[in-house]
């Protein structure tokens, strides 16, 4: 069996129809950082029941920035749920940002929640409770057991469709017509 070594930063994850794992089922995930220690990454199109408008209150920040108050909160995977992740563009200068690529950074300290609140920056987000987290060999395991279709990134998926339509339009990407997956996994 080959051994698979392609590094996906800034690829999406798009769930087999056969994931057993309900937390990843019909889920597209977004790979903030993937080496040889791991992967880290966030669900990007499951929306909680919960608005931006809502989280402000509840971390108690402001919210002076109309266009977000309705904006959902994802779940972003079954790691630290309770805690927040903003994936963005640009990449700006916050406390604690993993600078994915020149164009998109995942940032979890709360000064970039403020900067969002009072200057409507960084403008395209999608904010999440919780990520998603790989140790070292783990997805390349899960990809060689056919969990996962990959396609690198796009930003107009993540940032200008919603939600819903996202897991589609990145199987589009691949060619690949989501009515003709098969739950049935296995190697040629």
């Amino acid at each position: 069996m080959s051994e698979i070594t392609a590094n996906l930063t800034h690829h999406f994850l798009i769930a087999m129809p056969a994931m057993a794992d309900p937390n990843f089922a019909r889920t597209l995930t977004y790979i903030a950082e993937h080496n040889d220690q791991g992967a880290l990454g966030v669900i990007v199109n499951r929306p909680i029941d919960m608005t931006l408008a809502k989280l402000y209150e509840r971390v108690e920040l402001p919210l002076e920035v109309e266009h977000f108050e309705a904006q959902p909160v994802y779940f972003g995977g079954p790691v630290q749920t309770d805690r927040g992740f903003v994936l963005h563009h640009p990449v700006g200068d916050w406390h604690s940002t993993l600078k994915v690529n020149e164009d998109i950074g995942l940032t979890s300290s709360r000064d970039v929640l403020q900067s969002m609140g009072s200057a409507g920056t960084p403008a395209q987000v999608i904010v999440t409770l919780g990520y998603a987290g790989w140790s070292a060999g783990q997805l390349e395991q899960e990809l060689l057991d056919n969990a996962w279709l990959t396609v690198p990134a796009d930003l107009g998926i993540l940032f200008d469709l919603p939600p819903e339509a996202r897991l589609a339009a990145a199987m589009q990407k691949l060619g690949v017509d989501p009515t003709n997956l098969s739950e049935v996994a296995g190697h040629a």
